[in-house]
């Protein structure tokens, strides 16, 4: 099926066509009908599986075929409002719209923290159809009364999942009291977690429920594997694997943002150029540290989690794990950033003997047992004890009580649905369950029978 035939206006078509796209992905084409229909959406997919433009497609239509008068004021309403959990998914979001909106007299535009709150001010003072927002910046805005939210006709959560673990649920119900109660809802997630199913009952009414691939499961174009090495040669090994592979354009995720300044200073002392992305850097910082990457001026980008969800690079091919997640689905969503768009895409993760119960509980998560091995040269020390993980967090989003937080996670705030409206809840039979990831800590060394050996490299 052609987008055409979805019935979408020619002019996103053309622009979609530009952009080299001919046929739907399956999200796409099981969500812009729902959407054109006005039906309120709780959608599930891999990530790199199209459902941004599953969102913002529809939404050009929908609102470039309605005419609507507009009041003499300066502050001119928003119609349709997508928020995101970071500042890179935003500006990737409000690219796509301007992408696919280029031939359409609709106007959008961004905004987020990080930056100065002034420019953002004076575009909100003009016609803006579609906003593109982070929770904390929006209701500054709101604050400061340079956004009226008082005619928004279609709601997006983009991410909702990490919206939620990131702590966004009482901004999230703050921005909700501020809507019309008559809307349209479309709520996007990774994954159907308690949290997100909560939500969703008192926010969407009668919706269509989308899952196109299985829970939790990662991209079938990823290869993954684990190399088991100590905690003290994780360094060296990365190294030896971008040189030995001859790697120019890798991703690697740690878990906390100091531990990015620290790796970057290391690989830079390798003569490896890198640079981190994380959320003490300024937005300029790390649109520029993204630019850089995507340039191929720096050959490593390390990042944190805050960054799992905002970086798309069609064509980038290996994602290292220097350090596991301490929370499973996050370890979906980092290696998602490799494999889209049907290229085929390499998965790679450094475990020592403190991560064993972290790395069991991502296998548990996505069903599957990873190929483990051991380069020749970086063999494990059966003597090493297992130590905590010293990041705060063991498998909760909150940040334990006396201990340092250096992830880009903000405390936990108590989650809840949106009671300001009265919604039809969605029937638990339609949404399938998910298990219990809580993770603990290692007590054991590492087992002889998960170590396979393999000569060379």
């Amino acid at each position: 099926m052609s987008f055409s035939a979805l019935g979408l206006a020619d002019e996103i078509v053309r622009a979609v066509t530009t952009e080299g796209y001919t046929q739907p992905t399956p999200i796409q084409l099981q969500a812009i009908p729902a959407v054109l229909r006005g039906q309120d959406v709780l959608a599930a997919a891999q990530t790199g599986t199209g459902k941004t433009a599953g969102f913002t497609l529809p939404i050009l239509h929908k609102l470039s075929s309605q005419t609507i008068k507009r009041p003499s004021i300066s502050r001119q309403p928003v119609r349709a409002l997508i928020l995101t959990p970071t500042r890179e998914l935003a500006a990737q979001v409000e690219e796509s719209v301007q992408t696919y909106g280029k031939y359409l007299k609709i106007t959008s535009t961004t905004v987020y923290g990080g930056v100065n709150i002034n420019p953002q001010i004076q575009r909100l003072r003009s016609r803006i159809d579609i906003l593109v927002a982070t929770p904390g910046r929006l209701l500054d805005h709101v604050q400061q009364r340079t956004v009226d939210l008082s005619q928004v006709e279609i709601l997006v959560l983009d991410e909702a999942d990490r919206m939620l673990d990131m702590g966004f649920i009482r901004d999230i119900r703050r921005i909700l009291a501020l809507l019309p109660r008559q809307r349209q809802n479309l709520l996007f997630s990774a994954t159907f977690s308690e949290e997100i199913k909560s939500l969703a009952t008192g926010l969407l009414h009668d919706p269509v429920i989308i899952e196109v691939a299985q829970r939790n499961a990662t991209p079938d174009l990823v290869a993954q594997k684990i190399y088991l090495v100590d905690r003290e040669r994780k360094r060296e090994l990365l190294s030896h694997l971008i040189k030995a592979h001859e790697w120019y354009q890798t991703l690697v995720f740690t878990r906390t943002k100091h531990g990015a300044d620290r790796l970057v200073k290391q690989l830079t002392q390798d003569d490896i150029p890198a640079v981190a992305i994380h959320g003490n850097k300024s937005q300029a910082a790390r649109t520029r540290a993204l630019a850089r990457f995507k340039a191929g001026e720096v050959q490593v980008l390390v990042a944190t989690d805050i960054a799992a969800r905002g970086i798309d690079i069609t064509d980038l091919r290996p994602v290292i794990n220097f350090e596991l997640p301490n929370v499973p689905e996050d370890y979906v969503h980092r290696i998602g950033r490799t494999g889209r768009a049907g290229i085929q895409g390499e998965a790679f993760s450094l475990v020592c003997v403190d991560e064993l119960d972290l790395l069991r509980n991502i296998e548990r998560l996505i069903k599957r047992s990873l190929p483990k091995e051991m380069l020749d040269g970086f063999e494990v020390d059966p003597q090493i004890r297992p130590e905590p993980i010293p990041n705060g967090r063991s498998g909760s989003r909150q940040p334990q009580r006396g201990r340092r937080n250096d992830s880009d996670y903000p405390a936990a705030k108590s989650n809840g649905s949106p009671s300001h409206q009265s919604k039809k809840v969605i029937p638990r039979e339609n949404i399938a369950k998910t298990g219990n990831n809580i993770t603990h800590p290692v007590t054991h060394p590492i087992p002889k029978q998960v170590i396979s050996r393999r000569r060379g490299s």
